[in-house]
């Protein structure tokens, strides 16, 4: 079954636009734009010769062997660097140590109970070439995949980075997911090992893993072994012949390892991420094109000074953010930055500044759903910590809200701080369009420009630009290094899933806006996009005016089958904390202050206040559930909520309250 997401109405009805006007400027600050990596003519140069262009920053990996052709193009099936050969763990940790910078910090870690390591390149090559070494012992070859489904921990990242080394596709499995998850996963992929831990810590407690793993091989054989590293000390069942101990058989293995060349096309990991049918599609990545552009869009996207910076990507390593901007991107570029294995409330709200403040972070990325979660917490918390040493932002993860980018910038940033607003995905696997932040006149809400090198455009209906001022689809033109190369195993979903909706065109099922100075606004999912009387208007837009309210932290907006418009908007907000309660009055006030901003078309039909929001454990607000209680359906699948209970708070919410229909 095809799983193009659908276009919003009929072929006749408006094309998609954002009713928001924002004139709020952020020229970049004169002294970064003195000294940025990248100027304003990279974009004509990239324009001139994109082929040459990403050559270029190929250029900034080692290759055991160059390459013979940069693109060979049969869509929707692309290779990068043809011919080419090199090794990514080897660029990401060897190389720096080889130039002398042995003794440079690749990682801060930050455990949550407070426990610490700090971890150099030299130190991180020994302990990557270990776990290679024992990888081979346990007959893990080139080519077999590998599980990883661990907490934010050191051995995470030198167990991903062994896969590399060895040319064994690695399969990371957020530590979250449930067993059921993980078994399908395993299943699809047909991994010969899984690495775990025996457990994590997650607000203040410890938290198992290795149970569901247990859970999850009882029914698969495939399995030979499971690689355990001890974090927790959770007593921890134990196979005999399968099981062994991280520190029992990489602990005693050499600390050198020959890296063997890999060709640039074959694949460097399988991520999975959900489709409109039960099977997760497994997102396949290869080596050389997409080692490229996460070099360079870090380098590039950041101003990384890798001399001088700390580099802190709030995410966790089981999603795409964590693979290519805590892993892959800050490694290939010689950086340090800090990980953290926690929660931002423990053991209390002050702890991310408090990180920030401990090891002098001057570049932070995270997403918007901790940034309003930060609002609602109030400013006086981060204003008790020394935030001086930040000096770019970046946001991540879905569109930011022009209010929550404010705050951002104005209550972590210091009002002097560039925030980067990034658009891109598991499947495009780096950053495609973002502010530069020596560059750019920033937007609060925009993701503004495609990157050098990188083709994105907004078309209609008939894939067609739309001019400025127009809404329509995001689409990219030309292939990039770090594209997807297909779905594990399923071509022709890939080609159904991405390339069937505008022949010749990615799409990847967002909403756009192109403004009036050309820079693009995202509006969220093409199906998150409700018709109201005839009237298309994303979730988005709707969300970020109800944000903008001084008494909201964070808003979550559906459409709702009505008999009369159509579609109506139903709203669930969360309030700040000086707000105080909601009532009817507040309710009134929200709608008509929706009403001001957006016209009379856009006022929510209901405005429930609520305790929280259905939240996938990356942080993403599950709509799709808020669209179940809206409509009194019965719920979907809830196994991947933070909290399940949550969504039954919302559903007495929901039909303890009435709207009004003025």
């Amino acid at each position: 079954m095809a799983e193009t997401p659908p276009a919003p109405g009929q072929e006749n009805q408006q094309t998609l636009s954002n009713l928001l006007q924002e004139s709020r400027r952020f020229p970049p600050p004169p002294e970064l734009a003195a000294e940025a990596n990248v100027r304003a003519e990279a974009f004509a140069a990239a324009d001139a010769d994109r082929l040459g262009f990403w050559a270029e920053q190929a250029g900034r990996l080692r290759w055991e062997r160059p390459w013979d052709t940069v693109l060979d193009w049969q869509p929707p099936f692309a290779k990068w660097f043809v011919g080419g050969k090199l090794n990514a763990a080897v660029n990401c940790v060897d190389r720096h140590v080889e130039a002398g910078r042995g003794d440079k910090v690749a990682y801060h870690w930050e455990g949550e109970p407070g426990d610490t390591r700090t971890i150099t390149y030299a130190q991180l090559k020994d302990l990557v070439c270990q776990a290679a070494n024992a990888l081979e012992e346990l007959g893990v070859t080139k080519g077999d995949r590998v599980a990883i489904y661990m907490p934010m921990i050191p051995e995470t990242v030198v167990a991903m980075l062994a896969c590399a080394r060895i040319g064994a596709p690695h399969m990371v499995v957020f530590g979250g997911f449930s067993a059921d998850a993980l078994g399908s996963r395993l299943d699809d992929s047909d991994a010969k090992l899984v690495i775990t831990a025996d457990g994590g810590y997650r607000r203040g407690k410890p938290s198992g893993l290795k149970p569901a793993v247990d859970e999850a091989l009882r029914s698969r054989p495939g399995v030979r072994n499971v690689l355990v590293v001890r974090r927790t000390g959770q007593d921890v069942e134990w196979t005999e012949g399968r099981d062994v101990w991280w520190h029992d058989v990489v602990e005693r293995q050499g600390t050198e390892h020959a890296a063997p060349a890999h060709d640039a096309e074959d694949p460097l990991y399988i991520m999975y991420t959900s489709g409109t049918t039960a099977k997760p599609k497994g997102i396949l990545h290869t080596t050389g094109g997409y080692l490229t552009q996460v070099s360079y869009t870090h380098w590039a996207v950041f101003d990384l000074k890798p001399e001088t910076d700390v580099f802190w990507t709030a995410a966790d390593i089981g999603w795409v953010t964590g693979h290519s901007y805590i892993v892959y991107g800050p490694l290939s570029n010689g950086a340090t930055s800090v990980m953290y294995e926690g929660t931002p409330d423990t053991p209390h709200r002050g702890r991310f500044w408090e990180i920030v403040q401990k090891y002098g972070v001057t570049i932070a990325y995270m997403a918007p759903t901790a940034i309003r979660t930060f609002m609602k917490w109030g400013e006086d918390i981060p204003a008790q910590y020394d935030l001086s040493s930040l000096r770019v932002l970046g946001s991540v993860g879905e569109p930011i809200n022009p209010e929550a980018y404010v705050w951002y910038r104005k209550n972590i940033g210091g009002d002097r701080v560039p925030v980067v607003d990034t658009w891109w995905q598991t499947e495009t696997g780096a950053i495609m369009v973002s502010p530069l932040p020596g560059v750019t006149e920033a937007k609060p809400g925009a993701a503004m420009r495609p990157l050098p090198g990188i083709s994105v455009d907004v078309v209609d209906d008939e894939a067609k630009s739309v001019p400025d001022g127009g809404g329509g689809f995001i689409v990219v033109r030309e292939p990039w290094p770090s594209m997807l190369r297909g779905i594990w195993g399923d071509p022709k979903r890939y080609e159904e899933t991405y390339w069937s909706r505008f022949e010749g065109l990615y799409f990847p099922g967002d909403g756009a806006k192109r403004d009036e100075d050309g820079d693009i606004w995202l509006l969220g999912r093409v199906d998150d996009v409700m018709l109201v009387s005839g009237h298309n208007i994303s979730t988005t837009e709707v969300e970020s005016a109800l944000v903008a309210h001084a008494k909201v932290a964070e808003a979550a907006v559906v459409g709702a089958t009505d008999p009369v418009t159509g579609q109506a908007i139903v709203a669930f907000v969360i309030l700040r904390g000086e707000a105080g309660e909601g009532g009817e009055e507040l309710v009134r006030e929200l709608r008509d202050h929706v009403g001001s901003s957006l016209g009379p078309i856009a006022k929510p039909r209901q405005i429930l206040v609520v305790p929280e929001l259905p939240k996938t454990r990356s942080g993403k607000i599950m709509r799709r559930l808020l669209r179940d209680v809206a409509e009194n359906r019965t719920l979907g699948d809830v196994s991947t909520l933070t909290d399940a209970k949550s969504i039954e708070t919302l559903r007495d919410v929901f039909q303890g309250a009435s709207g009004s229909d003025d």
